[in-house]
């Protein structure tokens, strides 16, 4: 992402990229240039290592520009970016967002990373558009009340604040205005949504006035959700076309001792009658879940347990952890998994779970389709169904549009469709 001379990297989750479009915007108006700014992520080692390649691939790609990290890994532990020669600014998840921060770049401190907790406000910034997404997200909620024990980005973004549910709905009104045809509502937690508003409005509560108030919203879609955290508000909802039937789920295990340890607050119970219900009233829902691979004291059992756990709750999008350590947190201090087991068994997962997805695929040859365009090339637009898979179609389609279509065949894990 580019503004002027200034480029943002943005690195990890959906939040970080509503937020470097806050920052982008941040920047313009202050007539910032020769700057990169890396909004980076630390959810795991991997993804410390890859703050570290983008600044030293900034650094030779463009000696000039002056580097800035900022981010989950720069709140964390901001002396370790600044003690690496190629940075010159190292800025936390607070400041990131203040216009003051960046109207006194670049004669100001060079570290500005300031008490995650003490801060008990979301910012008031703007987002008008996406630069090259045709989708676009909104914040609902930061930070994190909970403490699972491998987890360190409560760290990074503090407690859970939320932001109150009229403003919600006038920036995703902007959004629509704009051109916008599906919204994503992100967070941190974001099913932990309103315990700090009055009234204690929760997330479905804010997506049945979403849905309500702005009828020209033609798609609504959530990030990551929490089977602990659901409420009877949500079940309504799931006969809502606007509402995307795809759900991912911050499962982690498939062990219900490996759940305690990482102080989760789901059992796998839980998370099998949620799957089976939600189906029950919605067939075509597909689920996606986070696994966690050796996380530490994980038997071959208990892994065995996540392997089946994917077979029964027919999980097909799924995002697969090597267990990272990860320093002060109370995971690191228990008795680990050797590497090579953490590798096979990630290893695994994957497996099953590319074996899940194609099974599914294999089910949509001959079904329609809605697909949201994402980028149109060589007269090929490239898009998602409403269950996030992915869909060719030979036909030059305007990005952002939604068409319906039909599925004739599959190609790589690519449907590949044509227009109806």
């Amino acid at each position: 992402m580019k503004t002027n001379d200034v480029d943002i990297i943005n690195l990890g989750c959906r939040l970080n990229i509503y937020e470097g479009e806050v920052i982008k915007s941040l920047a313009h108006k202050n007539n910032l240039s020769n700057f990169t700014i890396i909004n980076s992520c630390a959810v795991t080692q991997e993804a410390e290592k890859k703050v570290k390649y983008e600044i030293r691939k900034s650094k030779k790609n463009f000696p000039e520009k002056k580097i800035i990290v900022t981010g989950c890994a720069a709140q964390i532990n901001p002396q370790k970016y600044a003690n690496i020669d190629e940075v010159d600014f190292v800025i936390g998840n607070k400041e990131k967002l203040q216009k003051q921060i960046w109207s006194s770049l670049p004669n100001s401190n060079p570290v500005q990373v300031k008490d995650i907790f003490a801060n008990n406000t979301i910012h008031n910034n703007i987002v008008e558009k996406f630069e090259g997404k045709s989708r676009a997200y909104i914040e609902v909620q930061q930070g994190c009340d909970h403490r699972c024990t491998f987890c360190v980005i409560p760290f990074g973004r503090g407690n859970n604040r939320s932001v109150p549910l009229g403003v919600i709905v006038e920036r995703i009104k902007t959004l629509v205005n704009n051109g916008y045809n599906e919204v994503v509502l992100t967070g941190v937690d974001i099913t932990d949504y309103g315990r700090d508003l009055p009234g204690q409005p929760n997330l479905f509560q804010l997506v049945k006035r979403i849905l309500n108030l702005i009828p020209d919203l033609k798609q609504l879609r959530l990030s990551s959700i929490d089977c602990a955290e659901i409420t009877d508000d949500f079940w309504p909802l799931l006969q809502e076309k606007r509402l995307m039937p795809h759900f991912h789920l911050s499962l982690q295990a498939g062990n219900d001792l490996i759940l305690k340890r990482m102080k989760r607050r789901h059992t796998c119970q839980q998370v099998f009658d949620f799957c089976q219900k939600a189906r029950s009233i919605r067939n075509d829902i597909v689920f996606g879940a986070d696994i966690i691979a050796g996380f530490p004291t994980e038997t071959e059992d208990m892994f065995q347990d996540s392997l089946n756990m994917i077979l029964d709750c027919n999980l097909t999008h799924l995002h697969i952890f090597p267990y990272s350590v990860r320093e002060s947190t109370p995971a690191a201090r228990m008795p680990q998994v050797p590497k090579n087991i953490i590798k096979q068994r990630a290893k695994l997962l994957r497996e099953a779970g590319e074996r899940q997805m194609n099974k599914y695929l294999s089910t949509q040859i001959g079904i329609s389709a809605i697909m949201l365009v994402e980028q149109t090339k060589e007269n090929i637009s490239f898009g998602k169904s409403q269950h996030f898979t992915k869909i060719e179609i030979n036909d030059v389609i305007k990005e952002g549009e939604i068409v319906h279509c039909m599925i004739t065949n599959i190609n790589k894990g690519v449907l590949n469709a044509h227009i109806i």
